[in-house]
């Protein structure tokens, strides 16, 4: 023993490293069923040939999955952590038209744990080999003494690609166009310090099976996206419902005009018990209250927007006047 440190020493184990990159081969082969990559995986960056495109237009995206992943990390959830992290990606770069292309996830952890690792690596792959997207490398950090030991650090990051004349142009929208709304499968990865407070408040309140209902992973909203396409639907605009739900997420949209909403009760495994301890106002500015996904299209392609994809329905019109109002049938009413 010469009594010099060495990196494992330290806490960090790169042959261990270079090992789970190996160990995950199978699921990043999944991903590469519909799309693969110019070149090996594995190199130190992705290549994608876009010569299919004849006029390619790239986008890039970038999120996480929030402070919704900690409950998930206590209840070993770490699949939907994945499926949820590739969604709020992935769905963000449909709204613009795109193809989601190639995915990349970061994950900072205390020391290697190759299970966790690898079931993260599962869910995330079980969300990309859905829409078509390749998982193309990520970054895995070790770091002991910064990232406590039960933490998981997680970051996504999505590139698409479309031909010009597919990009989506809000600045299309016009009064008298029909919103069509597409029902979210739980809460998805927002406004969980919102409902953390809730139970932190309220212990017992919610039951597991409740809670677990919260916590399904973000719906992947491409089916809905593919099936605009196949009908020949150009939609004047998609959003992505997250944070700051849908008054705020639809308003970036469109200047000069607004929307009337009238959305059915949330239908999920108690969700009101959350609801009841919750601003009436602010809800409709925290939550997607049951509508992930919107299409605002033209009123004689409602038809087909309302066959894209499972649980379309129509949510709304715009109008002349400025703003989102929402409007839960039999409920209460929220304004933007």
């Amino acid at each position: 023993m010469s009594g010099h440190l060495t990196y494992q020493q330290a806490g960090v184990d790169t042959k261990r490293a270079a090992r789970l990159v190996g160990g995950i081969g199978a699921h990043v082969a999944r991903t590469q069923r519909q799309r693969r990559l110019h070149g090996a995986f594995g190199l130190f960056a992705a290549c994608y040939d876009l010569s299919a495109y004849r006029e390619p237009v790239i986008m890039t995206g970038c999120d996480g999955v929030g402070t919704k992943l900690e409950l998930l990390l206590e209840r070993g959830m770490l699949e939907t952590a994945g499926k949820d992290l590739v969604a709020m990606n992935v769905n963000d770069i449909l709204t613009t038209g795109g193809d989601p292309l190639l995915f990349l996830d970061y994950i900072g952890i205390a020391a290697l744990d190759e299970e966790r690792i690898t079931r993260l690596i599962a869910g995330m792959a079980d969300h990309l080999e859905a829409c078509g997207c390749i998982l193309a490398g990520g970054e895995t950090a070790e770091m002991p003494g910064l990232v406590p030991a039960e933490v998981i650090e997680l970051s996504g990051f999505c590139i698409g690609c479309a031909e010009k004349s597919d990009l989506i142009d809000p600045t299309t929208v016009r009064a008298g166009d029909v919103l069509v709304g597409y029902a979210s499968d739980s809460i998805h990865a927002n406004g969980w310090s919102l409902v953390r407070k809730v139970l932190e408040q309220h212990p017992g309140e919610v039951d597991d099976e409740e809670l677990g209902a919260w916590l399904a992973p973000t719906r992947l909203y491409h089916d809905v996206v593919r099936d605009l396409r196949a009908a020949g639907v150009k939609p004047r605009a998609m959003a992505h419902i997250t944070g700051g739900g849908l008054p705020e997420n639809l308003e970036r949209l469109f200047r000069g005009v607004g929307a009337d909403l009238e959305i059915l009760p949330w239908q999920i495994p108690g969700i009101d018990k959350l609801l009841r301890h919750v601003d009436e106002h602010d809800r409709f500015h925290t939550f997607n209250m049951g509508i992930g996904w919107v299409v605002i299209v033209p009123e004689e392609d409602v038809g087909r927007a309302l066959s894209a994809g499972p649980g379309g329905r129509v949510i709304g019109r715009m109008t002349p006047h400025e703003g989102v109002r929402v409007r839960v049938a039999d409920g209460p009413t929220g304004n933007a």
